[in-house]
């Protein structure tokens, strides 16, 4: 029974690292989608500004507040998130750091297999 069970701990636990790994690329993914949104918003603004310009003329106030509105709505959640995947990075390291230093000989033992070719 005692292989059962350090088996179903082993298989739990591969389980959770795919499911960490999964929800980081989706998080990953959505910060990027929202970056590139806030550079498009970016470039709409400077394309604005250009135009009013070379037409000499100011930019009107109301176009002006939409799209400064857009560039910050998708700039801050582009920030939140890589905030969030930085925070989540850290607090991986610490965590690996923690059972490396605890003796956490359950994972480097199953991390590596002496006599498997490289």
């Amino acid at each position: 029974m005692a292989l059962l069970d350090r088996l179903k701990q082993e298989l739990d636990r591969a389980g959770k690292v795919a499911q960490d790994a999964f929800d980081d690329g989706k998080t990953r993914l959505e910060a990027f989608r929202t970056r590139q949104l806030a550079d498009k918003a970016a470039q709409s603004l400077g394309y604005a500004v250009f135009r009013a310009k070379k037409g000499g003329r100011d930019l009107d106030a109301a176009t002006y507040d939409r799209l400064a509105a857009t560039l910050e709505t998708h700039d801050s959640e582009a920030a939140r998130l890589e905030a969030d995947i930085e925070l989540k990075r850290q607090q991986a390291a610490a965590s690996r750091a923690s059972s490396s230093t605890t003796g956490g000989s359950a994972s480097s033992s199953s991390d590596s297999y002496p006599s498997s070719p490289s």
